[in-house]
């Protein structure tokens, strides 16, 4: 089944528990914590100590996406906070493949972003050491932007380029119940959600309505 993942950088932090508890409630698959530096990126949000706050209000794994230089510097910190999954760019890591030896021996599942102007290509080295590969279909940084339609064709190429192996692929950015089935066709198996599901009237509403549309999907 097409997993989904709210993405809580968009959600409102006066209120947070209560927002992971509604999304929960609704099905949501996993949840998705954006972290940056103010350096990798443009924006500034979150450490380890929200990180181990958010651990303690809900059971779902926690895909922790680190959009911050040196990431090898603290993956034990955001290990230890309660990750599941730790998330780095390939674009701030020179030793890659030791970065996710790393993740792996902290007990966590080891993932890697691609910026949206970085090749498919850059991945090849290291298919075998990796269990989560995301695909930005905005450029990261901010919240609620539109989403970069070349996308579509980055996925499928990710699909062919691994072939058979099982490695969780999963897109991130202006992604939205009008355009989830064809994300979903073109290759993901993880759809990471923000503004779509925080910012709507009814955030449970929308990700049964993406039920409804991946439901004959696998």
């Amino acid at each position: 089944m097409i997993r989904i993942a709210p993405s809580i950088l968009s959600a409102d932090f006066s209120r947070l528990g209560q927002e992971i508890a509604t999304v929960e409630a609704a099905g949501a698959d996993q949840i998705h914590v954006d972290v940056m530096d103010g350096h990798f990126v443009p924006n500034l949000t979150i450490g380890p100590p929200v990180i181990k706050w958010i651990r303690k209000t809900t059971h779902l794994p926690l895909d922790v996406h680190l959009m911050i230089e040196d990431p090898d510097r603290s993956l034990a910190d955001y290990r230890e906070a309660g990750a599941d999954a730790l998330t780095v760019h390939v674009e701030a890591c020179p030793h890659l493949h030791r970065t996710l030896q790393r993740i792996r021996e902290l007990g966590a599942r080891a993932g890697v972003a691609l910026n949206p102007a970085t090749s498919i290509s850059s991945l090849e080295c290291i298919l075998d050491d990796v269990d989560l590969i995301l695909v930005m279909s905005v450029n990261p940084g901010f919240g609620g932007q539109r989403f970069i339609e070349s996308s579509y064709q980055k996925l499928r190429e990710l699909t062919q380029l691994l072939g058979p192996r099982r490695v969780e692929r999963s897109v991130d950015g202006g992604v939205k119940v009008e355009n989830c089935r064809a994300l979903a066709e073109a290759g993901a198996t993880t759809l990471v959600v923000g503004s779509a599901i925080f910012e709507a009237s009814d955030p449970a509403g929308v990700i049964r309505h993406m039920r409804t549309r991946l439901r004959d999907l696998s």
